[in-house]
């Protein structure tokens, strides 16, 4: 059924009026003719929600109430083009699989197909461009998946880790949002589930992905995760949509990444710096430091949202080689456990620990900025905090020759 169909002649509220309340305004003022719109910013106890016949909730408004009235914009979504959407999620690495399997069929399919969702603009505001033969990317976060009562008809689940538990509380509730991307799926439907996965109930076929072998594929991208992601794009190109397997082959190793990804800056001094701010959980980080080659120096820290550190305090134990510089509060809280090594040091800001990095991190290698947290509080959100740490990096001003940083 047409979005416009459900919402015509309907009173709707808008619930948060951000990137996505904003997305669907528009969207109701360009393809619909609904009785009253209004927008409302406040509390849930503040409105009596019942008077509407739909209230479109944007992502991350916290509510455990989900009565038949209350929608998203991905729900209206999937509701007229879950057929032809491919939905990814996971904790980590969905953007770059998204972003890798948009630029991979567009090269090898003669259809128009678009990138949508957590990563790029709201799913609605491509509403005209879409056709019967329009294939949909959509990168789909926890906070989009959370209420979900539709499911696309290609599901991506990459992987979980503990995360956004300042939010869902427990990493089961943080799993159960995720696991919306394939609850309602049918046998028609399918999943693809990373092999690290918890088992979960799906009425979909199902097919299980593993870890790759380094040389899988031939890839711009660092790292064995990003082989991990590729598997799952290759499978979908060529036995879903029947591309050409050289052809997949050579358009993904044309792919350069995404910015704030293991993004390399500049090397300035000897010295190479990389930004992955986008790393926001231990495992994340630990992934980059095996990644990028000759990582001397690594800055961590952000936001503290309780979760487990415990990875990576052993990670840091057990590789005393790299220097760690910790800020912030998550930082903090790090250091608390590993201040007797003489790695590791605490600062309270991103330009204090850029600043350390320079003496710290000799001629040759490379410093990485790989947070292992969020950035609210200090930054926008990630890229905000990895432009403010590529700014500092391309503000370092050249030494003369012969002159030597000091390194402890």
């Amino acid at each position: 059924m047409k979005i416009s169909e459900r919402l015509d002649g309907k009173s709707v509220l808008i619930w948060g009026y951000g990137r996505e309340g904003k997305s669907t305004e528009r969207f109701l003022n360009t393809f619909c003719h609904v009785k009253s719109c209004e927008i409302y910013e406040g509390p849930e106890d503040g409105k009596d929600f019942s008077r509407y016949d739909f209230v479109i909730k944007s992502p991350g408004i916290r509510t455990e109430r989900c009565p038949e009235n209350f929608t998203s914009q991905t729900e209206l979504f999937l509701s007229e083009f879950a057929p032809q959407t491919i939905g990814i999620t996971g904790t980590k690495g969905k953007s770059t699989t998204a972003s890798l399997l948009y630029s991979t069929l567009s090269a090898c399919l003669e259809r128009n197909v678009l990138l949508v969702g957590n990563i790029g603009l709201p799913c609605l505001d491509y509403y005209g461009s879409i056709d019967a033969d329009t294939v949909v990317v959509f990168e789909m976060s926890c906070h989009q998946l959370c209420h979900l009562r539709l499911s696309p008809h290609i599901a991506v689940f990459l992987n979980l880790y503990e995360d956004h538990l300042d939010y869902y509380g427990t990493r089961e509730r943080y799993f159960e949002a995720k696991r919306n991307i394939t609850a309602h799926q049918s046998a028609e439907d399918l999943l693809l589930v990373g092999s690290e996965v918890p088992p979960l109930s799906t009425a979909a076929r199902t097919r299980v992905i593993g870890p790759e072998r380094p040389d899988a594929f031939a890839l711009q991208l660092r790292g064995s995760h990003n082989q991990f992601n590729a598997r799952f794009v290759y499978t979908i190109c060529t036995e879903l949509f029947g591309c050409d397997g050289a052809a997949v082959r050579e358009s993904m190793a044309g792919f350069s990444g995404l910015s704030h990804r293991m993004q390399f800056v500049r090397t300035v001094n000897g010295v190479s710096y990389y930004n992955d701010s986008i790393s926001t959980i231990p495992e994340a980080t630990i992934a980059a430091i095996r990644s990028i080659e000759n990582v001397k120096t690594v800055l961590i820290g952000g936001l503290d949202r309780g979760i487990h550190y415990g990875v990576l305090v052993d990670f840091i134990r057990q590789h005393p080689a790299y220097n760690y510089i910790l800020c912030y509060a998550s930082g903090a809280r790090i250091y608390r456990e590993v201040a007797e090594l003489s790695c590791c040091r605490y600062t309270e800001t991103l330009e204090d620990a850029l600043r350390l990095a320079q003496e710290l991190t000799p001629p040759g290698g490379a410093c990485l900025l790989s947070p292992a947290a969020a950035s609210y509080g200090y930054f926008k959100n990630f890229e905000d905090r990895g432009n403010a740490f590529m700014a500092l990096v391309n503000a370092i001003e050249e030494r003369p020759a012969g002159a030597e940083a000091r390194h402890d």
